[in-house]
C-alpha cells in the first residue's frame, strides 16, 4: 500500500484531527514525505470532486464530509442539532477567545453583568476549559480544540481581526466604556 493510501486509511479511523508527525511516526515515513502526501490526497478530493475533504484542522488533519453534502447529511442521520448559543453564551465565548486566559469575575466587568451561568454552559459543552488561577485564585478560562473544529479553525491565530468589526456608534461607545472600565480594573490588579 502507498504512503497515500495508508494516511487516508489512518484519517478514515479516527475522528480526532491527527498531527502529522503523529502520521508520520505511525507510517515510519519521514515527516516531509507525510506532509507532501497529505497536501497530494488533499488535492486529488478537491480536483475529483469527492464527497470527503481532507482539511487541517485544530493542529492536524481530518477527514470530514464535503459541506455542499451537509443537506443531506443532516436529513439522513435527523440527529437534534446541538442548542445555539445565546448571546449572553456568545459574548462570554468571544472575550475568552480574544483574551484569554480570562478569569469569570473580568468576564462579568467587560459584559457588565454576571458571567456564571454562561461560562458554565460553555465548559459543559466542552467550548472552554480551566487553564489555572488567577494570582487573586479566579479559575481563568481559555478555548479547546472543540473551539477551533467547530469554528473551522486551525489556531487561534485565524479568529477575525477585531478592527474588522463594524458596530453601530451606540454599541461601540457601550463595548468601548466596558473594555475601559475592564483595563482600568486589570491594570489595577
Amino acid at each position: 500500500m502507498n504512503l497515500e493510501s495508508t494516511l487516508e486509511a489512518l484519517l478514515f479511523l479516527s475522528s480526532e484531527p491527527v498531527q502529522a508527525e503523529a502520521l508520520a511516526a505511525a507510517t515510519g515515513a519521514e515527516l516531509h514525505e507525510v506532509v507532501s502526501s497529505l497536501e497530494r490526497l488533499r488535492e486529488h478530493y478537491e480536483f475529483e470532486r469527492r464527497g470527503l475533504v481532507l482539511r487541517e484542522l485544530a493542529g492536524g488533519w481530518v477527514l470530514s464530509t464535503h459541506p455542499d453534502a451537509e443537506p443531506a447529511a443532516r436529513r439522513l442521520l435527523a440527529r437534534p442539532r446541538t442548542p445555539t448559543l445565546t448571546p449572553a453564551q456568545a459574548e462570554t465565548l468571544a472575550i475568552v477567545a480574544y483574551l484569554q486566559p480570562v478569569s469569570r469575575p473580568e468576564i462579568a466587568r467587560i459584559r457588565g453583568v454576571n458571567a456564571e451561568s454562561a461560562a458554565a454552559t460553555l465548559l459543559e459543552r466542552g467550548l472552554v476549559e480551566e487553564a489555572g488561577r488567577s494570582q487573586f485564585g479566579a479559575v481563568l478560562y481559555r478555548t479547546t480544540e472543540l473551539f477551533l473544529r467547530l469554528f473551522g479553525l486551525n489556531a487561534l491565530d485565524e479568529l477575525p481581526e477585531l478592527s474588522a468589526f463594524d458596530p453601530s456608534p451606540e454599541l461601540a461607545a457601550e463595548l468601548r466604556e466596558r473594555l475601559l472600565q475592564a483595563g482600568e480594573a486589570r491594570a489595577a490588579s
